[in-house]
């Protein structure tokens, strides 16, 4: 309420208000500095353009020259301004032609030969004014302290601020521009005075402002002003619709009342919708936050996709460069010895030629042609060709996908909720696991309005980790392999369709075997090594050492299993360890960088890896002999026995990264393995 109660003018509380044809209330004194002298005969503009000042002010050659005591005005002078930005001009010599303009509405009024005097007081703001001033004053707290505010000691009367005297020291210093403000008593205010009134005083009634000795006592409609007997004497409002002054009083309580009561529900429908908007202003800021960092997201998966393929397409271009380094190598060493061998025989044919027998050049002279003009045709047009070219054939067209990223932008599209496909329904019968493997069927139950275009199934990294996709298509059945042995996986999928992704469906959980079966994998194998006995037997058809892997890949977890002697001839050095799955097959395991093995003969054994060997052991195998590994992916260690007792120190450590089962063996070894075991007990700390 508190702008209601201020002069336009002045920025204060009114004091002693007069009411302006147009409604608008200043006070008194702010009256007489806004009065505007007009030529004689001019009527005061109505309205003022926008882009003209507050008010019009005479030059001070036309103004006449008698004192403001005669007239009581003051005129415009552009030298003040008051705290609400309203020019202030102090009293000066006017005219006797005024007017006055409302600082609110720009419309003007002329004055009459009553001056300020013509225009009525405004009793009832007063009195609000008064209560206003009287409740503000009790207990009057500061309003610049952070916590607890302490009772006000002054009050700025330009500022309208109460402040306690540490705040005042501290926010309102009387230096600079503050010096001019004036800090008042918190039980005083700028109405002060004769504004306040005794608790308890009665107002008296009204008086007429032409008729001062007369009260108001009836209403003129046409005129909207209360009127005494006297006026009505007078025949000014003889033609006018008169009411009783008590009765348009109730008349006009009750229609302002029906009005507030319009305004009330308005104002409440506006406090509803300005706590709905603080709340969007909170949805706005939690959505903005989760909106980026879901574009962040999409955003690092591109980046990340672009840099695996990135990496796949150097791959390729290094595998194209040491092709051609090779094909020139062998090419170079080929024509140098061939260089080689013709220069050696055309320095001896010259030698030939310089000896004087013709007996002894006739016995060899016909080899000799024979040899040159054989040497001669090796040299033919193609062997004088390089067989590859320096320039590389591999074209990378960029355009179509730098073109997609220029135009990645966002789709503004409304879908509803009942055209996306509904939560698929996991099959459990159907769900199972086996060894580190995971099989997943599930089906729609509701058929959507749009037809599924695929389903996403997603895995958990077996430890209550982040969600992963690992399958994405049309297929209601799933398999997915290379998961971890004695481990927990939650499983979900959710369809997708033109309109958008549907919801989750429920989460199973898949736990994988705690021990791993497998046999050896005739795919990696080398093509001298033979399978049988459903690829648990492993031989070899060469007196070569060829290297065979086993189906299993292991990245965590602890890990047995043997290999059972059933073949020992003219005492071999088979190789039992582990790999990675693209370790040399054509030579003994563990003679480069990317296998960890333990070879050993009938006597002895030693750890190899990277064609380093370590720690000989003493004792060998023999026919009948089982050799265990033991792959500790916990403590990163690997570990081997020799009929079940562990065959030397830990053999290797610092193990990280996925590893597979591994042998090497010759046409002299036969050997089999046994899985799905139990962990030895008598382990050896080193």
């Amino acid at each position: 309420m508190d702008e209601e109660l201020k002069c336009p003018v002045c920025g204060s509380l009114f004091k002693d208000p007069i009411l302006l044809p147009c409604s608008h209330n200043v006070c008194l004194a702010c009256a007489r500095n806004i009065i505007v002298q007009t030529p004689e005969g001019e009527t005061p503009p109505q309205n003022r353009a926008s882009g003209n000042s507050d008010y019009d002010y005479l030059d001070m050659d036309k103004m006449s020259m008698y004192s403001e005591t005669d007239s009581g005005y003051g005129s415009y002078t552009p030298c003040l301004k008051s705290p609400n930005g309203i020019r202030v001009f102090p009293p000066t010599l006017v005219h006797r032609h005024c007017s006055i303009t409302c600082p609110l509405c720009h419309r003007s009024v002329s004055l009459d030969e009553r001056g300020l005097r013509g225009f009525p007081r405004n009793r009832l703001l007063e009195a609000i004014v008064s209560r206003y001033q009287q409740n503000r004053s009790a207990n009057v707290k500061c309003q610049l302290c952070d916590r607890n505010p302490v009772d006000a000691t002054v009050m700025c009367e330009q500022c309208d601020v109460f402040y306690c005297t540490p705040c005042q020291q501290r926010c309102h210093p009387s230096r600079g521009p503050l010096a001019k403000h004036r800090l008042l008593p918190p039980t005083q205010s700028p109405a002060a005075g004769s504004q306040q009134m005794p608790a308890g005083t009665i107002r008296k009634q009204g008086t007429c402002a032409d008729h001062e000795m007369e009260n108001f006592s009836m209403y003129c409609v046409n005129c909207k002003t209360p009127v005494c007997m006297k006026c009505l004497e007078g025949g000014k409002h003889g033609s006018h619709d008169l009411k009783p002054l008590a009765a348009m009083w109730k008349q006009h309580k009750c229609q302002l009342s029906q009005a507030l009561n319009g305004v009330s529900d308005k104002a409440k429908d506006a406090k509803e919708f300005l706590m709905q908007l603080k709340n969007m202003l909170q949805q706005i800021q939690e959505n903005g936050v989760e909106f980026e960092a879901c574009l962040v997201a999409q955003c690092d998966a591109l980046i990340e996709a672009l840099t695996r393929q990135k990496a796949k397409l150097l791959t390729k271009v290094t595998k194209e460069r040491e092709y051609k380094l090779k094909v020139v190598r062998d090419q170079i060493t080929h024509c140098t010895m061939k260089l080689r061998q013709t220069t050696g025989m055309m320095e001896y044919c010259l030698e030939v030629i310089k000896e004087n027998d013709p007996s002894g050049f006739l016995q060899i002279s016909d080899a000799l042609i024979k040899r040159v003009t054989s040497s001669q045709d090796q040299w033919v047009k193609g062997a004088l060709e390089p067989k590859v070219g320096p320039e590389f054939d591999l074209t990378l067209n960029t355009d179509p996908l730098l073109q997609t990223i220029l135009q990645l932008d966002f789709v503004q599209s409304k879908v509803e909720s009942a055209t996306v496909p509904p939560a698929p329904l996991l099959q459990l019968e159907k769900c199972c696991t086996r060894n580190n493997s995971a099989t997943l069927a599930w089906r729609v139950t509701v058929p959507p309005s749009h037809p599924i275009e695929g389903y996403i199934l997603e895995l958990d990294d077996g430890n209550g980790g982040q969600y992963r996709e690992v399958y994405v298509g049309k297929e209601t059945v799933c398999t997915v392999d290379g998961l971890h042995f004695n481990s927990s996986y939650n499983a979900r999928v959710k369809a997708y369709n033109s309109p958008g992704v549907g919801p989750y469906s429920k989460t199973v959980v898949l736990k994988t075997s705690d021990v791993a079966w497998f046999t050896f994998d005739p795919t990696s194998a080398h093509r001298d090594i033979i399978l049988t006995n459903e690829n648990r037997t492993v031989s070899c058809n060469s007196y070569d050492d060829r290297v065979v892997l086993g189906t299993a890949a292991f990245s965590k977890g602890v890990h047995y299993w043997e290999l059972r002697v059933d073949r020992y001839d003219n005492h071999p050095d088979p190789a039992f360890g582990v790999a990675r799955i693209n370790t040399m097959k054509d030579m003994m395991l563990g003679k480069d960088d990317k296998a960890w093995a333990m070879y050993v003969d009938n006597n002895r054994s030693w750890f190899m890896h990277n064609n380093s060997h370590t720690n000989r052991a003493e004792g060998g195998i023999s026919k009948g002999a089982t050799v265990g590994i033991l792959l500790d992916l916990n403590k990163y260690t690997l570990t081997f026995f020799i009929n079940k007792e562990q065959h030397g120190p830990v053999a290797f450590e610092n193990l990280e990264g996925v590893f597979m089962p591994a042998v090497s063996i010759n046409r002299n070894v036969q050997v089999t393995l046994l899985t799905g075991m139990e962990v030895p007990k008598n382990i050896k700390q080193q």
